[in-house]
This record gives C-alpha cells, sequence and structure tokens, in this order.
C-alpha cells in the first residue's frame, strides 16, 4: 500500500458510500488497510466488485447482480438500463454512447461504438434557414434534432457478446424501479426544477416527470414510471427487436411523424453497433487506452499527453502558474485540430495515427512559449501534421476477476431534445446537434468543427466522450471517465494527469481543481480552488481567464492497485454513488 493511503480517517459515516474500497481478492478475516482521502471518504471493504455512478440506485443495481454472479458487463448493462430510469436527465434508452471494455481472461481491450446516427433522410443543411443561417431552436429541441438511438442496442450487443447472465435477469432492476417506483432524491427534485420550464412545454414530458397538478415531484415522494417500465418490458421479451422493431418503433416513428421529425422505421431496422478498436498511447511508465473516432477524446487526451511528456510538470507543482500554462498551450492545439480533422471514420478519413504521432506532438511542442499565451487565431489546425457533451452520464465497474467497464452515454443536453415519445417513458436524444450544422462555426459547447462532421444520412456526429483505462505494468490501473460535452476531455485528462504524475488517490485526482480550454473561444476556464495569484500571473502571461462556480466535468472512477479496488466520484457536485459488496 502506498505511503499516501496510510493515514488515519477522520470523518466518519456521514459521507457512506460516496467512495469505497472493494477488495478484488476472496474475502477473508483480515481487515482492510486504513485508508485516508483528504479526510473526506469512508472506506468499505467487500469481496465482489465496484460500480461508480452519477446515481444511488442504479450502482447499487450493478453491485447486485455483480454478487450474484455477474461480471463487470453484466454490472454494466443493468447500470446502463437502471439509469434509464433513475437519472432521466442523462440515463437514456434513446441515446447513444460507448463503452470502453477489458477483458481480464483475454488481457484485450474493445471499443462498443453505439453512437446515435443520423436518419437516412438528415441532409447537410439540415438546421439552416434560409438565410443560411442556424436555427438554434429546431437544432436543439425540435424532432429533428434526434438521432436513430443506439443505446438499447449497444447495451444489448455487450450483454450477449461480453456478459454471462440472460439478458431478462439484467433488466429485471430497472424494470421494478420504473414499475414499483422509488423515492425521489434532492439530486433528482433539484434537476426537475432546473429543467421544469423548457420540460413543460412538452405535453408528454410535463405528464411524465411532473404531478397532475404540473407541480415538481417532492423529495421522497415515490415515482413511477409505468410506460418506461412498459418499454423496458419489451426489450426484456424481445431483445433488441423490442426497440427497433415493433411496439416500440411504431410509437417511435408515431411521433417523429406528428412532429416532422426524421426518424423511420428503416432507420431503427437498420441500427448497428460498430466495435472498434480503441486508440493507444503512452506516456512515461503508463499506457492510456481510450475511446476512438468518432469520439475525438481518445485521440486527443493521447496527443495532449504526448505534448506534455517532456516537461517537469511534478516540478512545477500542480496547479501552479507554470503548470497550467503548458497545459492549456497543450489543450489549445489538440482542440484546434479536432476542428479539422474529427469525424465519423467509416465516411471520413481521420488521421489517427499522425495526430498521435509523438513526432507531431515534438513540433507542435515547438511553438510553445513557456512564458506567453498564444492567441487562438495563430494556432493553425494540423499545421506540422503529416497526413496519413454537459449533461452527459459515466459509470466505471470493475469486478473480481479483473474485467472493467469505462461507459459513458448521453442524450446530450439534460433531459435531450425534452421531447417525450407517448407510450414509452422515454425522451428524445437531441444528438443532432452534435454535427456541424454549418462547418466553421460554434455548436452549443463552442466546439468549432469542420466539413469532416458535416451533416450526413448514416453517419455518426461527432463526440466528446472519453471513457478511459490506464495500464500501469501490464495492468489495468485506473478507470475514469465524465460527462460534460466539451469538457470531458480535460476532465478525464486530468483527473489521469494527477494519479500519474502527482501521485494522488482517486478521490483526490476526482477532485482537485480543473482548467479547460478548447482552442475557441480564446478563454481559459478555471474552477473556483486555483490561487488567486495563479489566476493574476496567468493573465500577465497573457491568458484570458474566466473563473466560474461550477465544476468543470464529473469523473466516476475505479483505482486497482495492491489487490484493492478504490473508487471515487467527484462529490463536489451532488448525487454521485460508489457501490461495492454488501
Amino acid at each position: 500500500m502506498s505511503i499516501r493511503h496510510l493515514r488515519s480517517l477522520l470523518i466518519p459515516a456521514l459521507l457512506m458510500g460516496l467512495t469505497t474500497i472493494v477488495s478484488a481478492q476472496p474475502a477473508s478475516d483480515a481487515q482492510p488497510p486504513i485508508i485516508n482521502y483528504d479526510n473526506r471518504f469512508l472506506p468499505i471493504a467487500a469481496k465482489d466488485g465496484m460500480v461508480v455512478g452519477p446515481e444511488r440506485l442504479a450502482s447499487e443495481v450493478g453491485r447486485d447482480i455483480l454478487a450474484q454472479g455477474g461480471n463487470a458487463v453484466d454490472a454494466a448493462v443493468a447500470t446502463g438500463f437502471a439509469l434509464a430510469v433513475t437519472y432521466p436527465r442523462a440515463g437514456n434508452l434513446a441515446g447513444g454512447g460507448f463503452m470502453l471494455i477489458h477483458l481480464a481472461d483475454e488481457n484485450r481491450q474493445t471499443l462498443i461504438d453505439y453512437r446515435e446516427t443520423a436518419p437516412a433522410t438528415a441532409s447537410r443543411d439540415l438546421f439552416l434557414n434560409e438565410d443560411g443561417e442556424v436555427d438554434r431552436m429546431r437544432e436543439y429541441f425540435s424532432h429533428q434534432s434526434a438521432g436513430t438511438p443506439g443505446s438499447v442496442a449497444g447495451l444489448i450487443y455487450a450483454q450477449e457478446k461480453y456478459g454471462t447472465l440472460p439478458l431478462k435477469k439484467v433488466l429485471q432492476p430497472a424494470i421494478a424501479l420504473a414499475k414499483n417506483g422509488f423515492p425521489v432524491s434532492f439530486a433528482l427534485n433539484f434537476e426537475f426544477n432546473a429543467r421544469a420550464e423548457r420540460l413543460k412545454q412538452n405535453e408528454e414530458a410535463k405528464r411524465l416527470f411532473f404531478t397532475p397538478a404540473g407541480e415538481t415531484y417532492a423529495i421522497g415522494d415515490n415515482f413511477v414510471q409505468s410506460d418506461l417500465a412498459w418499454t423496458l418490458g419489451q426489450i426484456a421479451e424481445r431483445g433488441h427487436d423490442g426497440f427497433y422493431k415493433g411496439e416500440v418503433a411504431e410509437k417511435i416513428v408515431a411521433e417523429m411523424e406528428a412532429g416532422d421529425g426524421l426518424i423511420s422505421l428503416e432507420d431503427l431496422a437498420n441500427y448497428k453497433v460498430v466495435e472498434r478498436t480503441p486508440v493507444t498511447g503512452t506516456f512515461r511508465d503508463y499506457t492510456v487506452v481510450s475511446t476512438p473516432p468518432p469520439s475525438s477524446g481518445g485521440l486527443h487526451i493521447i496527443q495532449i499527453l504526448n505534448l506534455l511528456e517532456p516537461y517537469a510538470l511534478k516540478d512545477m507543482g500542480h496547479n501552479s502558474a507554470a503548470y497550467l500554462h503548458v497545459l492549456t498551450e497543450s489543450m489549445k492545439r489538440a482542440y484546434a485540430d479536432r476542428s479539422r480533422f474529427l469525424g465519423d471514420p467509416d465516411y471520413v478519413d481521420v488521421p489517427v495515427a499522425a495526430l498521435t504521432d509523438k513526432g507531431y506532438a515534438d513540433r507542435l511542442r515547438e511553438g510553445i512559449n513557456e512564458e506567453r499565451a498564444t492567441p487562438a487565431k495563430d494556432i493553425v489546425p494540423g499545421a506540422s501534421l503529416h497526413e496519413e457533451s454537459s449533461d452527459t452520464t459515466h459509470y466505471t465497474v470493475a469486478d473480481a476477476a479483473g474485467n472493467v467497464v469505462s461507459n459513458t452515454y448521453t442524450l446530450n443536453f439534460s433531459f435531450g431534445s425534452h421531447i417525450a415519445v407517448p407510450g414509452t417513458g422515454m425522451l428524445l436524444n437531441n444528438e443532432m446537434a452534435d454535427f456541424a450544422a454549418s462547418p466553421g462555426n460554434a455548436n452549443a459547447y463552442g466546439l468549432v468543427g469542420g466539413e469532416a462532421n458535416s451533416i450526413m444520412g448514416g453517419k455518426r456526429p461527432l463526440s466528446s466522450m472519453s471513457p478511459t483505462m490506464v495500464f500501469k505494468d501490464g495492468k489495468v490501473w485506473l478507470a475514469t471517465g465524465s460527462p460534460g460535452g466539451s469538457l470531458i476531455i480535460t476532465t478525464v485528462l486530468q483527473t489521469i494527469l494527477n494519479a500519474m504524475v502527482f501521485d494522488v488517490n482517486v478521490a483526490t485526482a476526482a477532485a482537485w481543481p480543473r482548467v479547460h480550454h478548447q482552442w475557441l473561444p480564446d478563454k481559459l476556464r478555471i474552477e473556483q480552488g486555483v490561487s488567486k495569484d495563479t489566476v493574476r500571473l496567468l493573465e500577465s502571461m497573457g491568458h484570458t481567464v474566466e473563473v466560474g462556480s461550477r465544476t468543470l466535468g464529473r469523473t466516476q472512477s475505479i483505482m486497482l492497485e495492491d489487490g484493492w479496488l478504490f473508487g471515487a466520484t467527484d462529490t463536489r457536485r451532488h448525487g454521485g454513488y460508489v457501490a461495492g459488496d454488501r
């Protein structure tokens, strides 16, 4: 056990469940070591694995599946379906995402891409008005903003190929939660209130998520979702076809036709999951495995790590002006490349090898002035290249056999398009907004996209989702991911840097203040908690700094070290939970 874990714990059970320690070994009479997580987190020992997620009930569902003999994939699928019930803002049936899996027996990693696809009739200028300008309301909050969903297909694909339990068994807890209801938590009450005005503009969403009198469900009220229970039951009985064909599909298409949407029965029937090879890079003694295109996340995490590798980062000091300066300059160059090169690799040629090449990083680094910020306008995407979402959800699972799953999925915005499909209990995504509606102009997250990410029927929109694993000595050492739209990449990056470079435990790595720069707009966002003197120094170096009150992203992480599983959720945002064997 490393020395940083050997101090005594001062705060007892107040934060029970927020951070957990779970033995990856069979149970014995031996007690777990006393662990210090900055004196804020309670260690709990168990034997059958761990689920770290954004919501307690769904995390416990995954834990219970592990206890019933399921593997990490079984637990991940059960958690994913349960989040569709208990975390409606981002847990979903009608969204999409990416699942990164480490298979212990094969010592192999694979990536399941279940990103949404553009309906066949979607066109390049879908969201442009007669003046050639982007109609943002249509892009964000209309039936046309919905892409063909991938979540159900992806979870079922993972279950059938890599799980060990019957699909009905892993779906049963989600069905029970929807049918019988569960107490409204503070977090869920807050989320309904935060989006009440927009949700109530859609009659079906208003019916689903508010009382008959149109009020927000109070904390402690039993929240029942009968229509969603029926939809989940269709999936349990008929698998993939229970969602993509038959009554559920017909209800989706009926709502599309009523609202001038694009998704057809053919789009649903033709949806396919793609299993891809993850992107892999190295940082000093570590190997980093992450998400390939159509996500930009893994590629740019590796690209930024390549840029930072030669710097004496630890000597600079964590979140010092010198450290944050080189970190920011590296972020800017990666996001600039994102704007030009990234898109669906089944439709465009994404130069993955060239962008992640350490030689390319060496050439880019020559343009970094360690004393002065480079204006975004002076950073040209790919200038030295040798050619060749904020309301997502993430959860991480590990089992006793060493299998690990890092899964990120989303509706895009919180509650997606805020449009519900009558009779199904589910919200539509607004993932079409992740395409470049007008190449060269920014999307909802301020990200600039190019022709590589233009709209085309059947194409997957570019994403920032970044489920990631770090390997040390050939074994999984850290698995993490985050929601946050354009913030995802830099959130995951800083979490793994905190652990790799500064040798802190997983909870500290998750909770240290973060920064974010995405090239355009030319603005360095900084969380509260960074020294005001550091902010002034960064401003004197030419950075335009914005200090905000909100956390940037939110990781759900598991560290595997010394025979133990260490789990943490960023406690600066409400609702997260770490579940281990009871």
